[in-house]
């Protein structure tokens, strides 16, 4: 049985990176949240095993999605992916909980390897 991902990123090219990226892996796509408020309502619908949230968004940013994405469940396990390593936002992320981080672009085993890690 495969896991699922959920991406929450507002843009279409970092959706398609992810499932080029799963292809032929025991991870499949669930679903796509353009924006925070949109990937949240994804999550609820899919109840995905991981998700890959993206900071910089509209409507709703990762770090506010990230909170109440751990409301829904607090075992939530989330990737952020991130163009910028800014530290600020890396301490941000870890004080709401996130434990997974991964720079944008990454590499298909790259991520891979951060799925596996996140899920165990």
């Amino acid at each position: 049985m495969s896991k699922k991902v959920l991406v929450i990123d507002d843009s279409p090219f970092v959706f398609k990176a992810v499932s080029k990226a799963l292809e032929g892996t025991d991870w499949e796509v669930a679903g796509h949240g353009l924006d925070g408020q949109l990937g949240i309502e994804k999550y609820i619908e899919t109840r995905a095993d991981v998700i890959t949230l993206d900071v910089t968004m509209p409507v709703m940013d990762g770090l506010e999605a990230a909170k109440k994405l751990f409301e829904i469940n607090p075992k939530v396990k989330i990737i952020m992916l991130s163009a910028m390593g800014d530290e600020t936002l890396l301490n941000q992320a870890r004080t709401i909980g996130i434990k997974h981080f991964l720079t944008k672009p990454f590499q298909p085993a790259t991520l891979q390897a951060k799925l596996a890690e996140a899920f165990e």
